[in-house]
């Protein structure tokens, strides 16, 4: 595998946020703002209200981060992170729903959306079945087909929108590990989620240096890799986003919004 000069590289940082609920806050949105290049607003359903996506979308505004649509399952008790067994259709449905919200309080704020990345246990599914991720794709291009479609590097979504005339941008997390197979870790595993920021932020630049996702084993799967998200709501998520972008920017890459 041909290791990439860091210097001729560019990758998006992302962060999850808007995840909090009437008066209950998830994560620090203010810092975290202060590192990422995108933010994935929860748009009411696993999280988020009108009242925190308008904040959160004229905070972006004002940091110049761009924004998109997270939409997710409606479980606020599990935060989205439950799989519920709605049809393709109805997937469809909810996914259009949140992304118009999303749009309108965008729109509201003045700093419109430019992308989608479904959310927890909608966006896992991606990485392993057709149907949910060809129902998420129809969503964004029958509401808006100018909109990015954010997705798991080598999951399902990031074929079929491509299929479908999307364009897509690929990410990998930097706080997850990865199986052989190139699939995240489910987070009742051991050793699912990630809590050293140096050591994430060392693996994130052999990642975007090798074109490649480094997994549990230590094998190498090729794969596109234009975004890296970090999770706002894990302990050490502010320090583990600035040591990442610290690492990548020291190293030579630039960190910039795909959209």
């Amino acid at each position: 595998m041909t290791r990439q000069n860091a210097a001729s590289l560019r990758v998006d940082l992302n962060s999850d946020m808007g995840e909090g609920y009437g008066a209950y806050r998830m994560g620090d949105d203010e810092a975290i703002l202060n590192i990422v290049s995108s933010a994935n607003i929860a748009c009411g359903l696993h999280a988020g209200d009108p009242e925190i996506m308008a904040k959160t979308f004229a905070l972006a505004r004002e940091r110049g981060v761009a924004v998109g649509a997270h939409p997710g399952f409606p479980d606020l008790w599990g935060f989205g992170r439950r799989i519920i067994p709605f049809s393709t259709g109805e997937i469809e449905r909810l996914v259009a729903y949140q992304v118009g919200a999303a749009q309108a309080l965008s729109a509201y704020a003045g700093h419109p959306i430019t992308y989608v990345k479904a959310h927890g246990a909608l966006g896992n599914l991606t990485q392993t079945d057709p149907d949910v991720s060809t129902a998420i794709a129809r969503a964004i291009k029958a509401v808006d087909p100018k909109l990015v479609c954010l997705t798991f590097a080598n999951g399902h979504l990031e074929r079929i929108g491509k299929e479908m005339g999307l364009r897509v941008c690929a990410e990998v997390f930097a706080d997850r590990a990865y199986t052989d197979e190139g699939h995240l870790v489910h987070r009742k595993v051991p050793g699912a989620v990630l809590h050293d920021a140096h050591e994430a932020a060392a693996r994130m630049l052999r990642m975007v240096r090798a074109g490649a996702i480094e997994t549990i084993s230590g094998k190498l799967v090729p794969a596109p890799i234009e975004s890296i998200c970090v999770h706002s709501d894990t302990p050490g998520a502010i320090a583990m986003a600035a040591e990442v972008r610290r690492t990548l920017e020291e190293a030579g890459v630039t960190v910039r919004s795909f959209s």
